[in-house]
C-alpha cells in the first residue's frame, strides 16, 4: 500500500510565508496545524470572545479534516492553547459541543501570546481515519 502525502491549505496568507499547511494527511493519519480564529476577511474573529474564537478555530479545522478525508469522529487528540488559561471553561464549552460523544484526548495549555495579539486561542487536532 502506497503511503501518499496530501497537503490541505486553508488559504491563510501565513501558510506560504511560514511554509506550513493547514493539515497534512499521510496514510490514515491527519494532523491539523495550530488553527487560529481568523475571520474570512483575515482579521481576528470575535475579538475578546474565547468561546466564539474557539468555535471559529474548530470550524476551520473541521473543514481541513473533511478536505483530507477525515471527520470529527476520527479525531483522537486535540490541543487547546489559550493566552489566559482561566478562560478554559469558555473554550471547553465550544470543544464539548463538537466532541462530547467522540471524547478525544485533550490538553489545555496557556501560552504567552500568538502571532496576532487579538487571538485568544488556537486549536491543534490529530485524527486517524478509520478504514472503510
Amino acid at each position: 500500500m502506497e503511503n501518499t502525502r496530501q497537503i490541505v491549505s486553508s488559504g491563510s496568507p501565513l501558510e506560504p510565508q511560514i511554509g506550513f499547511s493547514r493539515a497534512v494527511r499521510t496514510g490514515n493519519h491527519v494532523a491539523v496545524a495550530g488553527t487560529a480564529p481568523i475571520a474570512d476577511d483575515g482579521t481576528a474573529a470575535a475579538p475578546g470572545d474565547v468561546y466564539a474564537q474557539t468555535v471559529r478555530c474548530l470550524d476551520i479545522a473541521e473543514r481541513a479534516l473533511r478536505e483530507a478525508g477525515a471527520s470529527l469522529e476520527d479525531v483522537v487528540r486535540t490541543r487547546i492553547m489559550l493566552t489566559d488559561v482561566t478562560t478554559w471553561k469558555e473554550s471547553a464549552r465550544a470543544h464539548g459541543e463538537r466532541f462530547a460523544a467522540i471524547r478525544p484526548v485533550t490538553t489545555f495549555v496557556e501560552v504567552s501570546r500568538f502571532i496576532d495579539p487579538a487571538w485568544l486561542v488556537e486549536v491543534e487536532i490529530d485524527a486517524v481515519v478509520r478504514a472503510g
